[in-house]
């Protein structure tokens, strides 16, 4: 009796420890599944007055993940308010232009926030929020140079110009007759260098950039058309990319809708000013 007594009280533990295995597996799944707590949001931090890296938080930078840097900009501004109607912690990841999408298909982070527009072609692979800001393109060219008077985008024939790799401003340069169309450039530290070195005769941007460039460098001048590039709405419109079917894109719209246009203007205006090249 007492060995069939010890076999039972065994058999008895060993249920005991199962089920309490399965109710700890149950609990660690639903941590899984609970809300995220951070906002991770990927951008280059070199786009002023969207985006740009300083060395300290003043004018409501936040640092960047993993960096002794911070980021500031209007992207930024955005940013925080999207995190706070979220009710999650902002977390900046920078990452470079054309890391971006990668970086949000693999999970690394949860949305580009990065004057992105919303093209078709970005459009097979991710999704994008409304649009929280709209802006026509421009072209940065030499204070004092060949091209400070042109106002036609075909007054630039001739002229040795590029824009950004893998963005639309560069898809555009053909539109100008007999252009002298250079190679793509990374970023736009790398073709305001190129431009004051006469590398290049100038680069198309858009026109919060444009105005970054004039206030950064006194021997830029920003170029608006009256005759300029066919663009679309959705080229010259930036939005919010979030994975394809994310359940995040309806509540960042709700959050971007409070936004008004006169407050958009206004945080752009901030950005313009505080960028650390204007300074």
């Amino acid at each position: 009796m007492r060995k069939k007594l010890s076999v039972l009280i065994v058999i008895s533990l060993l249920t005991t420890i199962v089920l309490a295995g399965c109710g700890t597996n149950s609990s660690i799944k639903d941590v899984g599944v609970a809300e995220k707590e951070t906002f991770r949001v990927g951008l280059e931090a070199g786009y002023a007055p969207f985006n740009w890296t300083q060395v300290d938080d003043s004018n409501g930078g936040i640092k960047i993940d993993g960096a002794a840097e911070f980021v500031g900009g209007y992207d930024v501004e955005i940013a925080k308010k999207i995190a706070e109607g979220l009710g999650r912690e902002l977390v900046i990841v920078k990452t470079e232009w054309d890391g971006l999408v990668p970086a949000l298909t693999s999970g690394k982070i949860d949305a580009i926030i990065a004057g992105m527009s919303p093209t078709a072609e970005r459009k097979e692979t991710i999704d994008f929020s409304e649009n929280y800001y709209k802006s026509n393109l421009v072209m940065v060219v030499q204070k004092g140079g060949k091209y400070e008077d042109a106002t036609s985008i075909q007054d630039f024939k001739g002229a040795k110009i590029t824009a950004q790799l893998n963005t639309f401003h560069y898809s555009v340069v053909n539109q100008i007759q007999d252009v002298d169309k250079q190679p793509a450039m990374d970023n736009f530290p790398a073709m305001r260098v190129a431009l004051e070195s006469g590398m290049i005769d100038g680069y198309i941007s858009e026109r919060p950039e444009g105005i970054s460039a004039e206030t950064a460098n006194k021997n830029f001048k920003m170029i608006e058309f009256r005759d300029g590039f066919n663009t679309s709405d959705e080229d010259t419109a930036i939005a919010v990319g979030v994975v394809k079917g994310s359940n995040l894109t309806e509540k960042i719209n709700e959050i971007l809708k409070a936004i008004s246009e006169e407050e958009q203007e206004a945080i752009m205006d901030d950005a313009i000013k505080n960028q650390p090249a204007a300074e």
